[in-house]
């Protein structure tokens, strides 16, 4: 696939991901309500896992397009939102927290922090969009703040994302018993749906609203 060069490349390469993975939800609904109750059975467990593998797959994908974009611009980390400082150098202070780093090895690493707003955001690290293989919603919010997008409108879909979609996937993915009623079909749909466009508008607008840079020096606020 193409780098997203432009707002509209970065917008049309997120909307034609979600655009298929809906469609196959839509599918797979649309064969859940029609099929005989036996088959229902196994099709609303196989619901359960397609809505959390596109939840995951939708969220990371998203996000390193997101990252990709802003690199494309190779700006300075000094005409960044802070945060892209702040990744460029979360690595290696994770590195520093499990090393045995001189004193004075740290404190040239706080230098080197303290003087590169000058240096160019050009190449996305991809460790930093790590959904672990378990998105839940702590991980979520780990992802949001490496892209600089606000976490409280998502709150409200902590419990369906941990509870009803994550757990039941992890229980079915280990071999539980576990089944979906067809009550909860629409729920689960819909939910999934609704957190994986809101995800995707937010980066839309930081893109077109350019705010991933900053008026401000990085150290200034």
């Amino acid at each position: 696939m193409s780098k997203p060069y432009s707002e509209a490349d970065f917008s049309t390469q997120i909307t034609e991901d979600r655009s298929w993975r809906l469609r196959e939800l839509s599918d797979l609904k649309t064969a859940i309500i029609r099929a005989d109750d036996n088959l229902r059975r196994v099709l609303l467990r196989a619901m359960i896992t397609i809505c959390y593998a596109h939840w995951e797959g939708y969220v990371r994908f998203a996000a390193r397009k997101y990252l990709e974009h802003v690199a494309l611009r190779k700006l300075q980390y000094g005409d960044l939102d802070r945060q892209f400082l702040r990744n460029y150098f979360l690595p290696r202070l994770a590195a520093l927290s499990t090393s045995k780093k001189s004193i004075t090895e740290r404190c040239a690493l706080v230098d080197e922090i303290l003087s590169s707003s000058d240096r160019r955001f050009s190449r996305v690290n991809d460790d930093l969009i790590n959904t672990k293989a378990n998105l839940n919603f702590d991980v979520f919010t780990d992802i949001c703040l490496v892209c600089c997008v606000p976490t409280e409108s998502f709150a409200e879909k902590a419990t369906f994302l941990d509870l009803i979609l994550l757990k039941r996937r992890n229980e079915i993915a280990h071999g539980e018993e576990t089944f979906g009623a067809i009550e909860d079909l629409d729920e689960l749909t819909n939910e999934t749906v609704a957190m994986m466009r809101a995800f995707g508008d937010a980066l839309e607008n930081h893109v077109y609203l350019k705010d991933y840079k900053t008026v401000l020096g990085v150290f200034e606020s």
